[in-house]
C-alpha cells in the first residue's frame, strides 16, 4: 500500500538498488583481503590536532563564538576523549607493530599569514600556521619516528595534496580511516579514495563530529557504498592476519 501523502510505497524507503553491486565490487572484493594480508594497507589519521580537536584552542578558543552550542561541544569532546582518541591510539600501535604505514593529515598552511589557503578555509577563517599550536597534533595520537605527515588547507586531502601520489609510491591499496570531523574531512577523504580505486574501511568508533545525528548519518551514507564500516576491535582482528604477523 502506498503512502497517501507522498504516493510512495514505504516498503521501498530503505532499499538501495545498487547495494549488492557496491558490496561485491568495492567492499567484499578479494583484492581487498589480499591488500590487507600483503602489507598494502595503511591507517589514515585525519586532522587530530589542536585546531579542531582540543578544548580552548583553534576553532574552540572562544567557546561562545565557535558557533556550536555547549551541548554539541560537550558531545564532541566527550566522544573524542572517551572513545575516539583511545581507539585511534590502539589502531596506530597495532599498525606500527606489524610494520604497516600510519599516515597523518593536518590542516596547516605553507605561509605564516595563510595566503596559500584554499578559498573555503579562507571564508571559514580556518588557519593553522607552520609552527603554531593549532598545527600541533594531539600528543596521544601524534606521529612517531618518520611517519608521513600530509599538510592541507582544504577539506579534501586527495584534491588538495599529493597524497594519492605518495600512496601509489608506497603501493598502498587499502586505507583504514579515522579522525575528525566524520561528516566533513573524513567523509570527503573516503569518497575521493573510493573514486580513485582504493579499498576503504571507516572505523566507526574512531571518528567524531559535533552531533550524534551527524555521526550516524555519515556512517550510514558511507557504509557499503564508499567504505566498509568496522569497529576498532574488528579492524585490529583483521590486520592481525598480515603476512608474517606473530
Amino acid at each position: 500500500m502506498s503512502d497517501k501523502t507522498s504516493g510512495r510505497d514505504p516498503a521501498y524507503d530503505n532499499i538501495d538498488p545498487l547495494r549488492e553491486q557496491y558490496r561485491e565490487t568495492l567492499i567484499t572484493n578479494r583484492a581487498l583481503a589480499r591488500a590487507v594480508v600483503s602489507h598494502h594497507a595503511a591507517l589514515l589519521c585525519i586532522d587530530l590536532q589542536y585546531l579542531d580537536a582540543a578544548r580552548g584552542w583553534g576553532v574552540f578558543a572562544d567557546a561562545e563564538r565557535s558557533g556550536l552550542p555547549p551541548e554539541a561541544q560537550d558531545y564532541y569532546f566527550d566522544r573524542l576523549d572517551r572513545l575516539v582518541l583511545p581507539n585511534v591510539r590502539r589502531l596506530q600501535d597495532g599498525f606500527r607493530s606489524l610494520g604497516l604505514e600510519v599516515i597523518h593529515t593536518r590542516i596547516q598552511s605553507l605561509t605564516r599569514d595563510g595566503r596559500d589557503r584554499g578559498p573555503g578555509h579562507k571564508r571559514l577563517g580556518l588557519h593553522a600556521a607552520p609552527g603554531s599550536k593549532e598545527a600541533e597534533f594531539l600528543e596521544v595520537v601524534a606521529p612517531q619516528g618518520d611517519e608521513i605527515i600530509i599538510n592541507k588547507t582544504a577539506s579534501g586531502v586527495f584534491t588538495a595534496t599529493n597524497l594519492e601520489y605518495v600512496l601509489r609510491n608506497l603501493e598502498v591499496t587499502a586505507l583504514f580511516v579515522v579522525g575528525v570531523y566524520s561528516n566533513e574531512c573524513v567523509s570527503t577523504a573516503i569518497r575521493d579514495a573510493c573514486d580513485l580505486g582504493f579499498y576503504v574501511t571507516l572505523i566507526e568508533d574512531a571518528v567524531a563530529t559535533v552531533t550524534p545525528e551527524l555521526d550516524r548519518a555519515t556512517i550510514l551514507t558511507m557504509k557499503d557504498r564508499y567504505a566498509r564500516v568496522m569497529s576498532t576491535e574488528q579492524a585490529l582482528a583483521e590486520i592481525s592476519k598480515v603476512e608474517g604477523a606473530a
